[in-house]
This record gives structure tokens, sequence and C-alpha cells, in this order.
């Protein structure tokens, strides 16, 4: 298997005991998406008084629960979609989290990871110079075959911390720290936006919020400030899965898989929405900043790269297909 089929195989994994109501998500996806309040539709097991249970569902999630009796006909959730029972799961409204969003999360009593830090770790501020802060996600190289002599190094984050949603010139530098933690132009370059997945927002399908920017081998580590080595490529997400993560704005912080294979409507300010697809969906462990880290299993495999959330709710890229669309490595 050559790394492009180890990667897609990696992100395409759904579970055996899930592909049946992964179908029926498919095939009831786009009606679901229309109701009033859909912000996402993923394939999970339903929750019952704040527990998991072992029956499988589409998880159809909205901004907000509402009382029935609020809801009007049309948009009520269905019971069952193709046979299959589903939840409603409540994420809040979805956004990038990342510079749109900085300012308000400056409230939370957290301590940021907001210093110059040479060499740069993932977990630290960074930042494309005309946007506020995001989060470095890995130190990575080029997807070259092993063994080998990799040609280039990385920082590893969102298209909207280091390629400023698409407003971006390949070239353009990158601060560490990010300019809203008072990263300035030369003194804090420390390398240039080498290339980024375009984000679309014209209702098409997206895959990641990914970029990179090329950085002296000196200049960048790969261990994961708190959590340590990447301890493999890529592991697929599993309903269920403990998860942490190291960030600029809420530091060290734990979470659960409530749902993959999610397709979801995703707020970028000034009103652009992006559509994402086969995303998975985690119990709150971010805040606006936080956007670029590597989420790690308990074991530091790596398995998303953070990109957007809410109050109740984070959002991940599967890190397979990252560094598949990218043409990276983050581990060996």
């Amino acid at each position: 298997m050559n790394n492009e089929d180890l990667f897609m195989a990696q992100s395409e994994t759904v579970p055996e005991e899930l592909t049946a109501v992964a179908a029926s998500k498919a095939s009831a996806e786009e009606g679901l998406l229309g109701r009033e309040n859909v912000v996402g539709v993923g394939v999970g097991l339903k929750i019952k008084g704040g527990e998991q249970t072992e029956t499988p569902s589409v998880m159809v999630l909205v901004s907000q629960k509402m009382p029935t009796d609020l809801v009007s006909r049309a948009n009520t959730i269905p019971r069952t979609v193709d046979g299959k029972p589903t939840d409603v799961l409540e994420v809040g409204h979805l956004f990038a989290g990342g510079s749109d969003q900085l300012m308000e999360t400056q409230e939370v009593d957290a301590q940021t990871l907001a210093l110059r830090i040479r060499p740069a770790r993932p977990g630290f501020s960074v930042g494309h110079f005309k946007i506020t802060a995001g989060t470095i996600g890995a130190g990575a190289y080029d997807l070259n075959p092993v063994p080998g002599i990799p040609p280039r190094y990385y920082v590893l984050s969102n298209n909207h911390v280091l390629a400023n949603s698409n407003n971006a010139s390949i070239g353009d530098p990158i601060l560490q720290p990010g300019p809203f933690d008072g990263g300035t132009a030369p003194a804090d370059v420390i390398g240039r936006l080498a290339r980024f997945v375009p984000i679309r927002f014209d209702g098409t399908c997206n895959s990641v919020d990914a970029a990179v920017a090329e950085v002296p081998f000196h200049m960048i580590d790969r261990d994961v400030y708190w959590n340590g080595y990447p301890a493999t490529a890529a592991k697929a997400a599993t309903v269920g899965m403990l998860l942490k993560k190291t960030g600029r704005t809420t530091n060290f912080t734990t979470g659960r898989v409530t749902a993959i294979a999610a397709t979801v409507n995703v707020n970028y300010g000034s009103g652009r929405v992006a559509k994402f697809c086969n995303q998975i969906i985690t119990t709150n462990m971010s805040a606006g900043g936080d956007s670029g880290s590597m989420v790690l299993d308990l074991q530091n495999n790596p398995v998303g790269l953070l990109f957007a959330g809410s109050s109740v709710a984070t959002i991940l890229n599967p890190i397979a297909l990252v560094q598949l669309a990218l043409q990276v490595r983050v581990w060996p």
C-alpha cells in the first residue's frame, strides 16, 4: 500500500457496526440539512441522559435543541430515517475557531501559549501576518517515501490561520507568535506560506481547512507541548474515543468523539459559510485561537486537525485527509 492509499484508508474508515447507519445518513443528508436549526448530520451512538448507548444512530446536529411544540412539522427531526433511529445533538453555532472569534474568547480565564518560542513547538501561537492568531498543529515534512531525505520542513495549521481564509499569497510571512500575541515582521517571522487547500464557499464539500508554512529545519519541533511526539501517522476516529489536544487559548484539554462521517456547515464570518464533509465531532475541547491544534488519542496517535466549533462542540478534519491533501507527513 502506497502513502496515498494508506492515508485514504485511514480517513474513510467507518466501523462495521455503523456502516448501515452511514448509508441511511447519506440518503437523508440533503433533506435534513435543509431543515431550520440543523447545522450538520453525522453517524454515532444515541445519547440518553448524557450517556452514550450502544444504539447506532443518524446524528442530527442542531444549533439549539428546541421544545417540539415550538418546531414546525416541516422542521421536526423524524425519529427514524430509512428505518434507522435518529438522535438530536446540540452543537451550537459552528464557527471556524480562529481569528474572527479571538477577541471575545479572551474573557475566558485561561492562560495562553502566546509566547515566542524557538524552536517553535506545536500548541503555541502562530498566524499569517494579516490575521490575529491560531495554533501550530505539528511539525511536518514532504510526503516522500521512507527511507529518504526530506527536502523541506513545515509548520502545519489551518488555512484560516496560515493562509487568511484563501486571502493570502504563497510566500507570505508567517509569525510566531501570531500578530494578536505581539508577533511582528520581520522579527518574529518563522517561515513562509508554502501551500494551502482552498476553502470553497459555494455549497460543495470541503474536506479540510489546512495549510503549511515552510520553515528552516531548526525552527520547528514535533514535540506537542504537554502531549509529546506523535506515535504514528494517523488513526481513524471512532465514536466514544477519548482525545486530547494542546492549543493556544485553552491549553491542554480532553474530549470524546460524539459523531463521525459528519457533514457540517461552518461560519467563517462576513456571511461566508463553508460545507465540510467526512468530519469528526467531539465534545467541547477548544475556543477561538485553538484552530490548527492537532488532536491525538490517549496513546498519542494523531486523529484530527481542529478547525471549528462552538461553546459545546469541536470539529476536526481527519488528520489522514489533511496530510494527503497537503502531501506532508507528521510521522515518522
